[in-house]
């Protein structure tokens, strides 16, 4: 159980960890491979193989989550197709009585994303989430991914957050540890992160499969 009165400042991650994780995999694994493959006119066997390549190519980075980097190098209007499919986009259970817990109690509530700005937009927009957030602050703000500590330096800076009385949850556990060798102190490894996935504790931090498993 948290000392809610320890802290003062809960940060939150949006992919995996308020919003399901299935959106993301559909969009990536099975939609963008349908289009390319109808585009370069090649199988769609050789397109998630050039994708997978791709996308491995760019993992910690900032074009990772660059929607319009993608858009030119795939010749696909990525907006365009998220836009089409956003009704697919599913808040995780318990988010919102969670967020509404924060806001009663007067903590500070920051959504912290490596998502692009327009991703956040288009997917929060699916929502009633938004009025929750006192920031929402991309990684394209501070210009590094939330998987290096100097993000977090950047975040500090940006947000004023106590990193001794603020809490942290993500589905990342490589941003999680990023998160701890800056000095975060309350730590969540947001498990089943889709809902079609089974679930995956951490091994290094505390799991949480429930936001409802966090009030009091």
């Amino acid at each position: 159980m948290i000392e809610w009165n320890q802290i003062d400042s809960v940060l939150l991650d949006m992919d995996g960890t308020l919003l399901d994780k299935h959106f993301d995999d559909y969009f990536w694994e099975e939609l963008i491979p349908e289009k390319f493959s109808e585009l370069k006119k090649i199988p769609l066997d050789e397109a998630k193989r050039q994708l997978l390549a791709a996308y491995r190519a760019e993992e910690k980075t900032l074009n990772w989550t660059d929607i319009e980097y993608w858009s030119r190098r795939l010749g696909i209007d990525i907006v365009a197709l998220k836009e089409s499919i956003c009704s697919r986009v599913q808040v995780h259970p318990g988010v919102e009585p969670f967020l509404h817990f924060l806001k009663q109690e007067e903590k500070q509530i920051a959504l912290v994303t490596n998502a692009h700005p327009r991703t956040v937009q288009i997917k929060l927009g699916q929502t009633i989430l938004t009025p929750y957030f006192d920031v929402i602050l991309c990684s394209s703000d501070i210009g590094l991914p939330k998987e290096e500590v100097h993000f977090w330096r950047g975040a500090q800076r940006v947000l004023q957050f106590d990193k001794e009385r603020s809490l942290f949850i993500d589905d990342n556990e490589e941003v999680l540890l990023a998160a701890h060798a800056f000095g975060i102190k309350y730590l969540f490894f947001k498990t089943h992160a889709s809902s079609r996935v089974p679930r995956d504790d951490s091994k290094n931090f505390p799991s949480l499969r429930h936001f409802g498993e966090l009030l009091p």
